[in-house]
């Protein structure tokens, strides 16, 4: 059984327990820009009818993303790249794929955009949206602050349900439209493995084709992970897929598990009007997040709101809501194992983390076992096979390989991949990848926590620093009112090197990209905090940090080469 949290290897894993712990115009002349919203390019957010402008700059070679993927593929095979799985991994690596010239095919048994598109983090993004409004309006002293009268707020539940359902579906569209217009073949059906540089694909019970490649990636993600006694009926019971459509606002609503998952929807929730229960496993809530952040988070995210909870319990049996009945939960202490109570309630969300999606991809043709589910891979996603061996031009990629189950990570990973086979070496840093749970306010966080960061110290020998600013002193957060936030850094006092950074405030998900590019590019405190940032804005929270870190050398050098995750 597993849940949704932190661990020491990266910012989301599955982890045992029933109880426990989620531009500009489209110009011909396209470098295929690097911008992401949950690992996606622009080209997702741009239709590919949209008025083309000349621009005024020299003539450029047309690159080969826009000469035909790749016009002639490796010799003797079919195409030079062929994945499998159409999410934001596969839509990221078949991006880049064709940046480098490569023939692409990838292959989609559902809808293009995989759970992060449809099921994950945009539609769930469109809902939090609503969200944050309403507490905005519903918050009377906030409004007077400003001098403004909001008469009583209300919501249209389908209004809001639709509205999720519209982003999905334009991303969607756009993601398969630019996937189109740059030459990927997509190929509908099931993808199987069937032997070295091999693929079939169709339609379940259908016509199957077999296609070569020079080289195959799997990219298949995760679904909901529900543990064994909870009964879901997709009405009373329900996983994040159904909860996401928004068919119901519970008055009161039991949420197993307190990770990103579960703390966004008890946003969600709370703000339309439900009263929410949290059930988790080990002994304190949010219990992946640093520490300290966790506890100020418990303080403004829970504490606060029509919000109660029950830790170090398991959820064992959850039986959905039938012939007038409430939904019943069945809660047994988490290490004695005796009965601890039962609840009953309007419903119930099951937000104990995702399971990977691995299943019927024909692995047994090149001699691979899955590890709880995991295709095992080395640090540049190469597939491993069950002797230990390196299965040739075989990549696995995303939530299918459990190293970092983020949509942003798995993008990373099939660029990285698609360097690799494109005649590069490449591997990626994970402790560079940040992390954001989308609450009001946020939470986002890069590299270690402060005990994992103190355990590496011990283990190597050196000491940590801790720095710590406020938002309660930014003059952007304090014009807006939402002084409530800190962030902090954890940091190496002999050489500057930067271990960790956690944010707790308003829009912390888009600040802690400084800090995760200044990890991933090696950048010492002792030279980015020289950095100018515009006066006022929120990025001064994070300029404060780095000023106040006390390293003891002004010396600039490389930070070392980080062990791959």
């Amino acid at each position: 059984m597993h849940s949704l949290s932190l661990s020491s290897s990266s910012p989301i894993t599955v982890r045992s327990s029933a109880g426990a712990s989620s531009s500009d115009l489209f110009f011909r002349n396209n470098n295929n820009s690097q911008l992401r919203f949950c690992g996606l390019r622009k080209e997702a957010f741009i239709s590919t009818n949209a008025v083309v402008f000349k621009q005024l700059r020299p003539k450029m070679k047309v690159s080969a993303s826009l000469s035909g993927n790749g016009t002639t593929p490796s010799k003797g095979f079919d195409y030079d790249l062929v994945i499998i799985g159409a999410g934001v991994g596969g839509h990221g690596a078949a991006l880049h794929a064709v940046e480098k010239g490569l023939k692409t095919a990838i292959i989609e048994g559902d809808v293009v955009g995989g759970t992060c598109v449809n099921r994950g983090c945009v539609p769930s993004k469109a809902l939090l949206a609503v969200s944050g409004r309403m507490r905005e309006l519903q918050n009377e002293h906030h409004m007077k602050s400003f001098g403004l009268q909001v008469a009583a707020a209300g919501y249209d539940r389908q209004g809001v349900a639709d509205h999720a359902e519209n982003l999905a579906t334009k991303i969607r569209n756009n993601l398969t439209n630019s996937l189109k217009s740059l030459g990927v073949d997509i190929l509908t059906g099931v993808g199987t493995v069937v032997g070295p540089q091999k693929v079939k694909y169709g339609k379940v019970g259908g016509s199957e084709t077999v296609i070569t490649a020079k080289d195959i990636i799997i990219a298949t993600g995760s679904v909901p992970f529900v543990p064994k006694g909870v009964e879901v009926d997709g009405k009373t019971v329900i996983t994040s897929d159904h909860a996401l459509k928004l068919e119901t606002v519970p008055e009161w609503i039991v949420i197993v598990g307190s990770g990103y998952i579960g703390l966004e929807f008890s946003d969600v929730y709370t703000a339309l009007g439900s009263e929410v229960t949290f059930v988790e496993a080990l002994d304190q809530l949010m219990p992946g997040f640093d520490p300290e952040i966790g506890k100020l988070a418990q303080r403004v995210l829970i504490n606060p709101r029509k919000i109660d909870y029950h830790t170090g319990v398991f959820a064992t049996k959850i039986t959905p809501a039938k012939d007038g009945k409430p939904v019943t939960i069945e809660l047994i202490d988490a290490k004695t194992k005796e009965p601890k109570d039962t609840l009953e309630v309007d419903a119930a969300l099951i937000a104990t983390g995702r399971a990977p999606f691995t299943q019927g991809l024909g692995l047994e043709n090149v001699n691979v076992e899955t590890q709880r589910g995991f295709i095992p891979v080395d640090e540049r996603m190469r597939v491993i096979d069950s002797k230990g061996k390196l299965v040739p031009h075989l990549y696995c990629i995303g939530d299918a390989n459990g190293k970092m189950m983020l949509a942003h990570a798995a993008s990373a990973q099939g660029i990285s991949v698609v360097e690799q086979v494109s005649g590069k070496d490449h591997v990626l840093n994970h402790l560079s990848i940040p992390a954001a749970c989308f609450t009001h306010p946020e939470i986002s966080m890069v590299g270690l926590t402060e005990p994992q960061a103190r355990e590496k110290a011990e283990k190597e020998g050196f000491e940590i620093g801790i720095a710590k600013t406020s938002f309660k002193a930014n003059t952007k957060a304090l014009a807006e009112n939402e002084g409530e936030g800190i962030a902090k850094l954890i940091y190496r006092p002999d050489n500057g090197e930067i271990l960790g950074v956690h944010i707790f405030g308003m829009h912390a998900a888009d600040l802690i990209h400084e800090a995760s590019n200044a990890i991933a590019l090696g950048t010492r405190i002792q030279d980015i905090k020289y950095a100018v940032h515009a006066h006022p804005t929120l990025s001064e929270v994070i300029d404060e940090l780095f000023k106040s870190a006390k390293v003891k050398t002004e010396v600039s050098s490389a930070v070392s080469e980080p062990v791959p995750v």
